[in-house]
């Protein structure tokens, strides 16, 4: 395997070794609730925003998954955010680097420095040294471990977790336990639920909930690249990184009841831009008119029961797929076991 050291004198400055987890940066965040999606893009193009994204290094059986996370690195690069990855050229993490590179090399940005930032660890990055993403990452920096890979990558403004093995469950489950136990700030967690990858997953969550051996953990759940752009419009109108933990679960948890009413009225009015849906409805909700207020207030609720019935239903579909699966394999398993009797009498 190629050494740590030549890897790093191959590829220049823009590796750095790291003796120890860096102390945090202090990043300005002008960004207020009301402004502008356009005043919150120039934001991003200063390198304010940064968006982890966990995933996996394989592209799963079906294509819709690797589709869908270049449609989802295709909308991070719109919002002009900053990612920060774990490092992997191939599969949904690399389909999301992908994406993002394909909207930067068109863009006037493409001179500049890349968006992309990697954190690994220096048996990940000698599988990679003569990739050609490695050229177009900006920096990328060599942790000793995979813990501390963990807590650097945890210094984003904001999470996404697309669909993954047992690596993305692990990013999943410390990051929770970093923020609920309040060794990480609270900040928005989104989930790329595509094809419903995710279901079985928000059930368990909330079954921990309802047993009482977790505080709630709100994910702001989308199910494709459309949602996400939506869901990215509205982290960056209500959601500001200076809030305490009181008020930035409670943006969170505003963002995650009133975003299937903006989806519904983006699907509704195609060409009318998101940020036009949200200055309309801030404009009712601020309004001194009760009547309008409670009208709107019933249409986004009615908008989120009908989202989360919508959910439920899929749910319902995959449960009755996989009990038609385990009684498929029960049955091979009688079968098995009675040619084995069959056998041994």
């Amino acid at each position: 395997m190629t050494s740590l050291k030549q890897i790093l004198s191959s590829r220049g400055t823009g590796l750095s070794e790291q003796e120890q987890p860096p102390a945090p940066k202090k990043r300005k965040r002008k960004t207020k609730i009301g402004k502008a999606a356009s005043e919150f893009i120039t934001q991003n193009e200063q390198g304010t925003t940064r968006v982890f994204v966990a995933g996996g290094s394989r592209s799963g059986i079906s294509k819709t998954y690797e589709e869908e996370a270049f449609r989802l690195g295709q909308e991070i690069g719109r919002y002009h955010y900053r990612l920060d990855f774990g490092l992997s050229s191939k599969g949904i993490m690399g389909a999301v680097a992908k994406g993002i590179l394909s909207v930067w090399h068109k863009g006037k940005h493409k001179a500049g420095k890349s968006p992309i930032h990697a954190v690994t660890i220096k048996e990940y990055l000698a599988l990679y040294e003569n990739d050609s993403l490695l050229s177009e990452v900006s920096d990328i920096i060599v942790a000793h471990s995979l813990e501390e890979r963990k807590q650097q990558l945890l210094d984003a403004d904001f999470v996404i977790f697309t669909p993954g093995g047992v690596g993305t469950l692990d990013e999943l489950a410390y990051d929770c336990v970093a923020m609920q136990d309040g060794f990480l700030n609270f900040k928005p967690f989104v989930l790329y639920n595509i094809d419903g990858f995710f279901h079985h997953l928000l059930e368990y969550l909330k079954e921990v909930n309802l047993k009482g051996f977790s505080d709630p953990m709100p994910f702001i759940v989308v199910d494709d690249s459309l949602e996400a752009g939506i869901a990215f419009e509205m982290i960056g109108r209500y959601y500001r990184k200076e809030m305490n933990k009181d008020e930035a679960r409670e943006t969170v948890e505003k963002i995650i009841h009133e975003l299937p009413y903006v989806i519904e009225q983006k699907v509704q009015i195609p060409d009318k831009p998101v940020t036009w849906i949200l200055d309309d409805k801030d404009r009712v909700m601020d309004s001194p008119l009760k009547d309008g207020r409670e009208k709107l207030k019933n249409e986004i609720e009615k908008a989120y029961l009908d989202k989360e019935i919508e959910r439920m239903y899929n749910r319902l579909a995959k449960s009755g797929r996989d009990t038609a699966m385990i009684s498929y394999k029960l049955s091979s398993l009688k079968k098995r076991s009675h040619y084995q009797s069959e056998e041994n009498s």
